[in-house]
């Protein structure tokens, strides 16, 4: 089975890696899944502390590859920028800008 959904021809080296990116971030976060329910699962607690280190490996595979997203895939950027380390709700940032975003596009500026 292939990763790809179009023919391989049609694809240049830097959608290929891409590819292997995002295949790589959907295994370590499927990874963190597995270890974070052994780690709950679990009574032995020298058992819990291993998998835990784990799953922190993990977490940290999947940071670096999302880095890696960030720098070389047009709109990462912009949309972590947006959303991580925000407190207000998810839902009320991205309203706020959506808004933003058709007050501009109509030329009509900030009508708060």
């Amino acid at each position: 089975m292939t990763q790809y959904h179009e023919p391989i021809d049609k694809l240049d080296e830097k959608t290929k890696d891409i590819t292997r990116a995002l295949m790589s971030l959907k295994e370590e976060i499927e990874a963190v899944d597995w270890y974070n329910q052994r780690v709950a699962a679990s009574d032995d607690e020298t058992l819990k502390e291993v998998l835990a280190h784990n799953r922190d490996e993990e977490i940290e595979h999947a940071v670096m590859t999302l880095e890696w997203l960030r720098r070389n895939m047009d709109v990462w950027d912009e949309n972590l920028k947006k959303y991580l380390f925000t407190t207000e709700n998810l839902l009320e940032v991205e309203e706020s800008v959506t808004e933003d975003k058709e007050d501009k596009d109509l030329g009509l500026g900030d009508l708060k």
